[in-house]
C-alpha cells in the first residue's frame, strides 16, 4: 500500500516511464530539440524515480517481515534492520518530492553589467565575467559570448554570455541549478588603477541570471510583436568596429523589453543571439509574475535565496569574499576569481534546501 504522503511521487514514475517510450520512437529521436528536452526532463526525474522505487521496495520487504513476525516470533529479530532501512529510503524520497524550480535543468544566459563607479566598475565587471568563464571552464561547460560592450581601459561595460551543459548534467548540476543564486548587486572594495593616492574605494557590477530557451516554442513570441533595427557595431568609446550594420536591436513592443546584440559579424546571427536573449528575458518575466500571484509559502519553495540586492563582497585587500545572504565567508578571493567559484555557491543552495525542506515540512 502507498503512503498516502508519497502518492506525488506516482505521476512523476508515470512521466518518466512515458518519456522512456518516448525516447524510443523514431519520429523523437530525428528531433534534436524535443529529444534534448525529453533527455533533460528524464534525468531530472531519475533520482525521483529511483528513489521511489527503492523505498517501495523497502517498504515491501518491511510489510513482509511483519507478516511472518506475526507468524513466526523468530523473524521479529529481522523486523528492526527493515525499519531503519525503510525510514531511511523514505527520508531520501521526501527529499526528492520537495518542490523545485522546474528550471533546475536548463543552460542559462549570463549578463554581467558595470553599475556607479565608473571605469572601477567596468574592470570589475570583467573580473567578474571571467571569473564565470572560468568557472564554467572548470566544470566542463559549453561558453559562448553573445555581446559585448568594452570600456576604455578594458573593462567590461556589459557583457552577454550563454553557459551550456555538454549532454545531460545530473540533478542540481545544470548551469541554472547553480548559477541562477548568482543575480544580484555584487560589491567591490579595492585601491582602483585609477587611484593615485592609494584609497580604497567601492564600487559595484550587476549580475543577471535568467534560463536559457532552447526550445522556441516554448515562449509564445510573435513576429508582429517585434520592432527589429540594425545598426553599425561599435567598440569602446563609441568608435566603429564594422562597416556593415550587422549589429541587431529588437524591441519587444508588447512590454518594452529592448535587446542588442553586436558581437557575431553576421546580422543574421546577431539577430538568433537577440531572439535568445528575449526569450529568456520574457520567461524570465512569466516566472517573476507567477511568483507575485502565488502565496508567501510557494514563492519561498520557488526561490528562497533573495537575489535582488547586494549579494556579495569581495575585499581584495584582505583577499575575503563573503556572501550577505548566507553568511558565508573565506579568505582564497583569488581563488574564487580563477573560477573556484563551488564553495560559495553550495552555501546558496544549502540555504536554499534547507528553506524548502522547512517549507514542506509545514504543511
Amino acid at each position: 500500500m502507498i503512503s498516502s504522503s508519497f502518492e506525488s511521487a506516482l505521476p512523476l514514475v508515470a512521466e518518466h516511464a512515458e518519456i522512456e517510450r518516448q525516447l524510443a520512437d523514431p519520429v523523437v529521436l530525428g528531433d534534436h530539440v524535443v529529444l534534448r528536452r525529453l533527455n533533460k526532463r528524464y534525468a531530472a526525474l531519475g533520482p525521483t524515480v529511483a528513489a521511489y522505487h527503492a523505498w517501495h521496495a523497502a517498504a515491501g520487504d518491511l510489510a513482509t517481515g511483519r507478516e511472518l513476525a506475526a507468524e513466526d516470533p523468530s523473524f521479529a529479530e529481522e523486523l528492526p534492520a527493515l525499519e531503519q532501512t525503510t525510514a531511511a529510503a523514505a527520508e531520501v524520497l521526501h527529499h526528492q518530492l520537495v518542490p523545485r524550480d522546474p528550471d533546475d535543468d536548463r543552460d542559462v544566459i549570463l549578463e554581467v553589467k558595470a553599475g556607479e563607479g565608473g571605469e572601477e566598475s567596468a574592470l570589475f565587471a570583467g573580473d567578474l565575467m571571467r571569473m564565470y568563464l572560468r568557472y564554467a571552464e572548470r566544470r566542463g561547460w559549453r561558453t559562448q559570448l553573445l555581446d559585448l560592450t568594452e570600456s576604455d581601459l578594458g573593462g567590461y561595460k556589459d557583457a552577454r554570455v550563454s553557459i551550456q551543459a555538454i549532454g545531460i548534467p545530473g540533478q542540481g548540476e545544470a548551469p541554472w541549478a547553480r548559477l541562477k543564486y548568482e543575480g544580484g548587486v555584487h560589491r567591490v572594495q579595492r585601491v582602483p588603477v585609477t587611484e593615485s593616492q592609494g584609497r580604497i574605494h567601492t564600487s559595484a557590477a550587476g549580475v543577471l541570471v535568467m534560463p536559457d530557451i532552447d526550445d522556441p516554442e516554448e515562449v509564445d513570441l510573435h513576429l508582429n510583436d517585434l520592432k527589429i533595427d540594425v545598426f553599425r557595431s561599435s567598440g569602446p568609446g563609441g568608435q566603429s568596429v564594422n562597416t556593415t550594420d550587422s549589429a541587431v536591436r529588437i524591441t519587444h513592443l508588447p512590454t518594452g523589453l529592448v535587446v542588442s546584440c553586436q558581437n557575431e559579424k553576421s546580422q543574421l546571427q546577431n539577430k538568433e543571439s537577440a531572439l535568445r536573449v528575449l526569450r529568456a528575458r520574457l520567461h524570465q518575466i512569466a516566472i517573476e509574475e507567477a511568483e507575485a500571484a502565488a502565496s508567501h509559502a510557494r514563492r519561498s519553495q520557488i526561490r528562497t535565496v533573495d537575489r535582488s540586492e547586494r549579494i556579495r563582497t569581495y575585499n581584495f585587500p584582505e583577499n575575503r569574499i563573503a556572501d550577505h545572504r548566507t553568511g558565508f565567508k573565506a579568505y582564497n578571493l583569488d581563488h574564487v576569481l580563477d573560477g573556484d567559484l563551488d564553495q560559495v555557491i553550495a552555501s546558496a543552495v544549502d540555504a536554499d534546501d534547507a528553506a524548502r525542506l522547512a517549507s514542506a515540512g509545514e504543511r
